[in-house]
């Protein structure tokens, strides 16, 4: 199934780990499709991307109104309907925060035209006062919503938005995986835990060294921690301290992850964010994550592993304990994991929702 037509979109930002998306999503579109997008600023590390393969990158010159961690976070787009001027789409798609102010310019320039904009985000959490009102406003300009996740979409509906006119897609970063879903000892002799990802505060690395070294001893597994960052060395004289038997092995990117997958019998995120669960689970890995913004809710299940209370060491050292101490169950999660990954969310179905609500839209 594919969209008869160009494609627009619109991003403040254009991440790296978005870019196999949105090349997926511009080969199912007759008319290919373009992209809008700036510049974050340095503060937020934000690894950006210009290799795109199917889809057209337009620099937008990004203009910036306090820090994006604030409440009054602003951002301008130059040029926004020059760009929509030259490339005539059939379809916009926006994000949809209110805080973006170029974005009404180019849902009107639509509108003028008769053409559906659909706006897309994360969800709109319970709010009052003027931000509430201004931000229910805009959301009420789009044709349709793309939420990431069910709680997401209860939000938007929250927020007065038609129910019938808002879809789910849940948010993806990987291809459903194309190996087979891997075998794994049934007993193994101790256990191993892995940890990927970016070694910042936020991520709560020397948490999971600190609930590592609480367990009983007949329990306590192999850890691997894969990544560097601004706490790297910070988690490591921790670890010597603590935790011995954790090895720090470095940044690892593509194939050479693969093996560190394959190693571990359980996956853990005890801090917010972060990409690689769904990768994980494409090798059968359970996994245990903080609860965020709603994304993981679709992700992780009780099938499949465990969902924390952000900055709870207790439920951290709860949930190891729970997971490490049966292995047969850990297995049986594995299996579910690569399971949803592989038949329920990937770019794949993400690509479909997209799809479906532009289809149904032009129809």
């Amino acid at each position: 199934m594919s969209f008869p037509g160009r494609l627009a979109l619109i991003q403040r930002v254009l991440p790296s780990y978005r870019a196999p998306f949105f090349d997926a999503l511009a080969s199912a579109c007759t008319g290919g499709m373009t992209l809008f997008a700036g510049q974050p600023l340095p503060s937020e590390s934000i690894a950006t991307s210009t290799a795109l393969r199917a889809a057209h990158l337009a620099p937008a010159h990004n203009l910036h109104f306090a820090n994006p961690q604030s409440p009054f976070y602003a951002c301008y787009q130059r040029g926004v309907t020059d760009w929509l001027e030259r490339e005539n789409p059939a379809a916009l798609i926006v994000e949809a925060n209110f805080r973006y102010l170029s974005s009404p310019a180019a849902i009107r320039w639509m509108r003028k035209r008769g053409r559906p904009v659909i706006g897309w985000g994360l969800g709109a959490p319970a709010s009052r006062g003027i931000l509430s009102a201004l931000r229910n406003r805009f959301l009420n300009s789009f044709d349709a919503l793309i939420a990431y996740s069910a709680r997401g979409a209860e939000q938007y509906a929250a927020c007065g938005f038609p129910a019938d006119r808002i879809f789910v897609a849940p948010n993806a970063v990987a291809p459903a995986p194309k190996h087979p879903l891997p075998r794994r000892d049934s007993s193994p002799l101790r256990p191993s835990v892995l940890f990927v990802g970016r070694i910042q505060a936020r991520k709560r690395v020397p948490a999971l060294l600190k609930a590592c070294a609480e367990l009983p001893a007949h329990l306590q597994p192999r850890l691997i921690v894969v990544g560097e960052g601004p706490e790297l060395e910070n988690a490591q004289t921790l670890a010597r301290s603590i935790y011995p038997a954790a090895e720090f092995v470095g940044a690892k990117h593509g194939a050479d992850l693969a093996p560190y997958f394959l190693a571990a019998d359980l996956f853990v995120l005890p801090g917010t964010g972060g990409l690689a669960v769904q990768e994980a689970m494409s090798y059968g890995l359970p996994v245990i994550v903080a609860k965020g913004d709603g994304t993981q809710d679709d992700l992780v299940r009780s099938e499949n592993g465990w969902q924390i209370t952000p900055d709870d060491d207790f439920a951290l050292l709860f949930a190891l304990q729970e997971a490490l101490s049966d292995i047969p169950r850990l297995r049986r999660m594995g299996v579910e994991s690569y399971r949803v990954v592989a038949q329920e969310i990937n770019l794949e179905k993400m690509v479909g929702v997209f799809v479906e609500a532009l289809r149904l839209l032009m129809n």
